[in-house]
């Protein structure tokens, strides 16, 4: 089976960008502001710039602020495709993932997805953030795409129908034909009343451990009743995300090493040894979700559009695909803001935007339960899902490259 692409459309070429089509003395090149300046932002910079669209990006912090960025990124190789498409994949930092064992503690049952019976080259990658980030600033900057430090984009002033003359509230942020919130959360931008939430009532605690045997780029996903436990290859070592109880986060978060490393091999079991552990950090978990992602010349993607659990690692995956997505339907067009473009827009990401949130929503629930039928079920499932190598095949491939491998 030839290798699935999520990139499947013609790439605009050097010199082809179309820019003269909108660019007037009146906006001065400001077509979309992107506000936030962090991995969601600066890719979708990039991803307008490939596109032809000038675009200005706006950061509430400094450079220096956003490159200190602890967490560890799991990216589908559908998402190294568009990081190499946009000149910003930091070879050099990222682990490959060749396998993924999927089991539940105490219960029948597990699966392993293979690299090499999936037809592609890597299941995902594991890699800082801090590194990607460091390789999308230099990208930016060899594009010459401003970058604003320190500074919001207000409420923003429309542009008239003529695309010209601006309206709405006068201030210090120049007329957009397009505002994009690509950063922050879902209640970051301003008040909104079609947001759906969920509070899983817990959290993740994040770290990096050490084992007595090498990770051969095995990544662990193990469900238990405290939560998921997952365990990433990154260089050397192993980045944890171990879910707990929010009421237990503080607790375990506080633990010595020796006593950390107790609990994770308790509730990871022993197929590994741990023998060192850094310093941990914890954050809450939980749903939240716009029912509507576009408004008057405005759009919302990634974090500000769709908050999710960790759980499968498919947050920053979405997000980059809502960014190619996004800078394909704008491709040439006289107005970016265009309602009927966005409305496209909306429209190619909704089986993808939905599916993925359904999926994480329903592992954490199906996992979480301790009714016997269920527990069954779930031992059933991932049996079946080893037994069967086109529905192992089917699953693997919409986590690496979402709706697109349908």
């Amino acid at each position: 089976m030839a290798s699935t692409t999520p990139i499947n459309h013609p790439l605009p070429q050097e010199g082809d960008r179309g820019e003269d089509q909108w660019i007037t003395p009146r906006n001065r090149r400001r077509v979309v502001a992107i506000a936030g300046g962090g991995p969601t932002g600066m890719a979708l910079a990039l991803a307008l710039h490939h596109h032809g669209i000038p675009a200005e990006i706006f950061e509430a912090r400094t450079q220096a602020e956003v490159r200190q960025d602890a967490r560890v990124l799991a990216l589908s190789d559908g998402s190294r495709q568009i990081l190499e498409w946009l000149n910003a994949w930091p070879q050099h930092a990222a682990t490959s993932i060749q396998r993924i064992h999927i089991s539940h503690r105490g219960a029948l049952g597990r699966t392993l997805l293979r690299a090499s019976e999936m037809d592609v080259q890597p299941l995902g990658w594991v890699l800082p953030a801090e590194e990607l980030i460091t390789t999308l600033e230099a990208a930016i900057s060899h594009a010459g795409i401003v970058y604003h430090e320190q500074k919001k984009v207000g409420t923003p002033r429309v542009l008239s129908r003529d695309g010209l003359k601006p309206t709405g509230r006068a201030g210090d942020t120049p007329a957009f034909a397009l505002t994009a919130w690509a950063e922050g959360t879902v209640h970051d931008t301003h008040p909104v009343h079609d947001v759906t939430a969920h509070d899983y009532a817990q959290h993740a605690v994040l770290c990096q451990t050490h084992t007595a045997q090498p990770h051969h780029h095995i990544a662990w996903e193990r469900f238990t009743e405290e939560g998921p436990v997952a365990l990433l290859p990154l260089g050397n070592a192993y980045a944890v995300v171990l879910t707990c109880a929010a009421t237990d986060a503080a607790r375990i978060t506080a633990l010595s090493d020796a006593d950390f490393l107790a609990l994770l091999q308790q509730r990871f079991g022993t197929r590994h040894r741990f023998t060192s552990v850094t310093p941990r950090k914890n954050f809450p978990l939980g749903l939240r979700y716009r029912q509507q992602t576009v408004a008057e010349r405005q759009v919302w993607l990634g974090n500000a559009a769709q908050t999710l659990h960790p759980v499968a690692g498919q947050g920053f995956n979405l997000a980059l695909r809502d960014v190619w997505e996004l800078a394909r339907t704008l491709h040439h067009a006289p107005d970016p803001g265009c309602a009927q473009l966005l409305a496209t827009y909306v429209r190619h990401r909704q089986l993808d935007r939905r599916g993925a949130i359904g999926f994480t929503h329903a592992l954490i629930h199906i996992f979480a339960s301790t009714s016997p039928p269920v527990r069954h079920a779930r031992s059933m499932g991932l049996l079946a899902l080893d037994l069967f190598p086109s529905l192992k095949n089917f699953v693997a491939r919409r986590m690496i490259f979402g709706a697109r491998a349908w």
